[in-house]
Formats: structure tokens, C-alpha cells, sequence
């Protein structure tokens, strides 16, 4: 569930969260990521005070700066962070942009980079939509290379103003239940524990924005924004099925922090997936980080956002909108293959945190499926550019077997389930297997660094190289319905070899690189071990 605004690159993305009570809460929430940058050289430009080099290493350390230097008692830390805090807003009141690169992204543990996440929509994911038809299948999921279960809202949906026969599952009544559409809560453990007893982490949705407008929380309106006449409102006013909770109340964060830990705590869960992340104050996330790693020490935070400061200590990873976008745009409308590569170097690298992680995807619940957006070849096309690039990548719900059920809105509020054996796509599961296994083999391909290639075809082909260890690897996909030959630059080209393609495992190709001759919607994957 998500806000549509149009940024610059044409991405769709959440908007900006809402002010939390603390001490300068638009500092605090929308603006720290800002002042982090921004912090460092402010103290440089006011050397001429007496409390200046407070954000040197020497004063870090418990150290002392030159004797010119020396902070009086009343005016050190609180007093710079005041000062810093109005400069900071002053400046980005002016419209300053933002360093990002130079913040570095909060650790993220190895696992979580190396994962494939599986998102499972329970109600669509078996006949009956409910947690035994998750856990029937979970040998499968198994086999084919996923790593996280990602199961969409548990709990139930409300009925009062809901949309569709059956309703949003963004729509909770009661944040401490479970759907009764998909079991007991019995159930759901022993979906957990099957899922853990098999290797695969889970995390479940958490929509902490927003409730259905006959949750149990409604008892205490003051959890709730309310308009001008005391009446409580929705997020947005397209947004009618839910009711905006009111994080400037401190009752709502102590609910809200209560209620994840008991999850976590009560169901051993791996992490959450939290919907419209960044229109929740980031400090209210940084506490429940803080909260979440006394009970599950190294659990994932995934963040349904676009919001660069999330990602500096609460999250360990975000939605990559702005190249779904791309993907969009090259595949449904003819933009220029080469748009990929801008949106990764402007979108995300200069506009992200240093080492920000973002999920990769081509499909999930608030899409049209790819296949349908894409076509089949080229719906493959691009999960092997998402597979093989940075992040983590994203399987949704059936996506495996090539599913076109409707999805998104409306079909959200539906039962629209899986069709598991869709007629003439029985590749689809071999090829989204062969994917996983040969990132799941290779570090270059989930750690590694990134380098684009130019080719003489920048208009239809996508090429660029993945280090790590002692190899390379090259990917090299035509995102056009025509046949296409392109020349990669890349160095030591005679010594790749191909390693994986699309259709067929092996067979049909001789040449390597640096010429590549492709059909329509073809991708290759080369290999080379660096020597010593």
C-alpha cells in the first residue's frame, strides 16, 4: 500500500512522515537524515565560537582540542545540537540539497544480502487462503532457493467502510489477532516453526500507519488524526477504507512499540515488513529498532518507502520504486534501455546512503502482475537484471510458475488465487531457480560491486559487471521485441565464458564476449575467475 506522487525519474513513492513530539521533531523525523550530513560542516563554519570541533574525533574520544578551542561547560553538547538544529532547518528551509552518499547506511548483517524474499499474499496462495496452505508448500519454496517468507497483514481485516467483497488486508481491526479467514494463532506458529525447522526466515507485514475504522483501538480516539471538526480521518482521502493513527501521541508509539515486540517476541519472527514506512516518523522506527534488538538481535527491517534517512539506523533495506519505475517505462512505453542505468547511479546511488540495500522487484500485491505488464520473455528478461543486480531480490506469490492472476487494486479486496500450472510457462519455475542458485553460489553476485558497460546499443541492451572474490560476472539482456546485436566494452572479454540464459540451460550459443547477438527479450550471464 503505498502514496502516488511522481518524483523527478517519474518513481511513485510514499510521502514524508509526519513530525514526531520530540525536541525540533521536523529535525528529529523528516530532516535528520540532513542534519547528519550537514552536522560535520556546520561545526567547521563556526570555528570563530568557543564550542566549536565539538564533532571531532579528539572530543569523540574524550580528548581536547587546541586551547582556543576548549568548550565552556554551559555550551557544549546540548547547547551545539541547538544551534545545529536551527542551521540544519535554516538550510534545508533554503532547499540545500543533501550529501547522502557521504552518510553511511546502518550495518546490515550477511544474510539478509545474500536472502531471496518470497512475498506470500495467504488468502490468493492456496484454495482455502489460509497458513496450511503457506505451509503445504513450503518444501517448494525450499527447493526452488528462497530464503525470507514475507506473509502480508496476519491479523484481521475490518469490515466497517472496507472495499471489495472481502477487504484490504491493510485494513487491521486488531493488531494482536490473526485473520480467522487464515487460522489461529496455533496455526501461524506452526507455520513459523515449519518454515524455521526447514532453513527459511519469516517476517510478517506490519501497516503501522493506519487501522480499519472498527479497529479495537478505536476506544481511545486520541490514538487517531482528526480534522478540524474532531472527527478522525483517513491518510489520505482516496484512502477510505482506513483511519490515520497519530503518532505525535505518545500512547500511540507506547501501543505501537508494545505490540511489535510482542510478535517478535511471541512468534520468534525474523524481521517486518513495514507498509508506508515513511509516512511514520523516522524516530519513532529508530526506537523500535533499538526495541527489536533486544528480542531478536540481527532480525530484518524492510521499509515499503523511498526515503533516504530511514535506511541511516532503522532500516536495513527499502523498496527500490524509482527502478521499478524505469522498468515500466522501458518495457510498456519504449524508453531507452540505458534509463536503467541512470536511475541506478541517480536514483540510488547518489541519492541513498553509502551502502544503502535496496529490494529488488519486478512484481508484488500493488502491481499488475509482470507477465501481463511484460510478457513472458520479457518479464524474465528483467527479473535476471533484478537477480543479478545489487539487492535483495523479490519473489511475488506464484510468480515463479509465470501467475497472471489480477493483481493490485482492485483485486486486492478480492479472491483472486494462484493458478499453479498456467498454460505454456513451465520454464518459468527452472529459470527463477537457476537465478537463485547462481546467486545464492557466487558472492560477486550477492555482495559484490557494480560496474556499467557501455555497449553499442544502449537503446535496447542492458550490460554491466559484478565483482567479488576472485570472479566476474557479466550480465547482458536485450529489453527489446526485436533481435539485437551489440559489442560490450569490457576488459579480458575472451576469457568469459557463459555461465546461464534464458530459455534453455545450455545449448544454442558459441560466441562470447565482446560481440553478443540476441533475440528478442534474450539475457546471458557470463563468468570469468580473476587470476592471482
Amino acid at each position: 500500500m503505498r502514496v502516488r506522487g511522481t518524483m523527478p525519474d517519474g518513481a511513485t513513492r510514499a510521502a514524508s512522515a509526519a513530525p514526531g513530539p520530540r525536541i525540533f521533531p521536523d529535525l528529529q523525523s523528516n530532516m535528520r537524515g540532513s542534519f547528519l550530513a550537514a552536522a560535520p560542516r556546520l561545526a567547521q563554519s563556526f570555528s570563530v565560537f568557543p564550542f566549536a570541533g565539538a564533532f571531532s574525533d579528539k572530543r569523540r574520544a574524550g580528548g581536547r582540542g587546541p586551547e582556543t578551542m576548549k568548550t565552556p561547560h554551559l555550551l557544549r553538547r546540548p547547547a551545539i545540537s541547538v544551534l545545529l538544529a536551527f542551521s540544519c532547518a535554516a538550510i534545508l528551509r533554503a532547499g540545500a540539497p543533501v550529501n547522502w552518499p557521504a552518510v553511511q547506511a546502518r550495518p546490515t548483517p550477511d544474510w539478509i544480502k545474500q536472502a531471496v524474499v518470497y512475498e506470500v499474499f495467504p488468502r490468493q496462495f492456496s484454495p482455502k487462503g489460509d497458513f496450511a496452505g503457506v505451509t503445504a508448500r513450503l518444501d517448494e519454496l525450499k527447493a526452488l532457493g528462497v530464503d525470507v517468507l514475507w506473509l502480508m497483514p496476519v491479523h484481521p481485516i475490518g469490515h466497517l467502510k472496507a472495499k471489495g467483497a472481502v477487504g484490504s488486508p491493510y485494513a487491521v481491526q486488531d493488531y494482536y489477532g490473526v485473520n480467522p479467514d487464515y487460522g489461529t494463532k496455533e496455526d501461524l506458529h506452526r507455520l513459523v516453526e515449519a518454515a524455521h525447522a526447514r532453513g527459511l526466515k519469516v517476517v510478517i507485514d506490519i501497516v503501522a500507519n493506519h487501522t480499519a475504522w472498527d479497529s479495537v483501538m478505536m476506544s481511545n480516539p486520541g490514538y487517531y488524526k482528526q480534522g478540524a471538526d474532531g472527527h478522525v480521518i483517513p491518510p489520505h482521502p482516496e484512502w477510505a477504507d482506513v483511519a490515520a493513527l497519530n503518532y505525535a501521541n505518545p500512547e500511540t508509539r507506547r501501543y505501537m512499540r508494545d505490540m511489535l515486540q510482542y510478535w517478535a517476541r511471541e512468534f520468534q519472527l525474523d524481521g517486518f515488513r513495514c507498509d508506508v514506512a515513511s509516512e511514520v516518523p523516522t524516530d519513532f522506527w529508530e526506537d523500535v529498532r533499538q526495541d527489536l534488538e533486544r528480542i531478536r538481535p540481527g532480525l530484518f527491517l524492510l521499509a515499503e518507502a523511498s526515503k533516504p534517512e530511514l535506511l541511516v539506523h532503522a532500516f536495513d533495506a527499502d523498496y527500490a520504486w524509482p527502478m521499478l519505475a524505469t522498468l515500466n517505462k522501458v518495457l510498456m512505453e519504449g524508453a531507452p534501455a540505458r534509463e536503467i542505468r541512470r536511475t541506478w547511479e541517480e536514483s540510488e546511488q547518489a541519492a541513498f546512503p553509502r551502502g544503502a540495500l535496496h529490494l529488488r522487484f519486478t512484481d508484488n500485491h500493488d502491481e499488475a502482475r509482470a507477465v501481463s505488464r511484460f510478457g513472458w520473455n520479457a518479464a524474465l528478461a528483467a527479473s535476471a537484471v533484478m537477480f543479478t543486480l545489487d539487492g535483495v531480490p523479490l519473489l511475488y506469490n506464484g510468480m515463479e510458475v509465470g501467475d497472471a492472476s489480477e493483481s493490485g487494486d482492485p483485486a486486492l479486496f478480492e479472491k483472486v488465487p494462484i493458478f499453479w500450472a498456467p498454460k505454456q510457462r513451465e520454464s518459468f519455475r527452472g529459470s527463477y531457480g537457476r537465478l537463485i542458485a547462481l546467486r545464492h553460489a557466487h558472492p560477486a553476485l550477492n555482495g559484490g560491486s557494480v560496474a556499467w558497460l557501455e555497449n553499442s546499443a544502449p537503446q535496447n541492451v542492458v550490460s554491466f559487471l559484478r565483482r567479488g572474490g576472485d570472479e566476474e560476472f557479466v550480465t547482458v539482456a536485450n529489453f527489446s521485441n526485436r533481435p539485437q546485436a551489440a559489442a560490450v566494452q569490457v576488459e579480458n572479454a575472451g576469457e568469459f565464458n557463459l555461465e546461464l540464459k534464458s530459455g534453455a540451460p545450455e545449448g544454442g550459443v558459441k560466441a562470447g564476449l565482446p560481440d553478443v547477438a540476441l533475440g528478442a527479450y534474450e539475457w546471458r550471464i557470463y563468468r570469468r575467475t580473476l587470476k592471482p
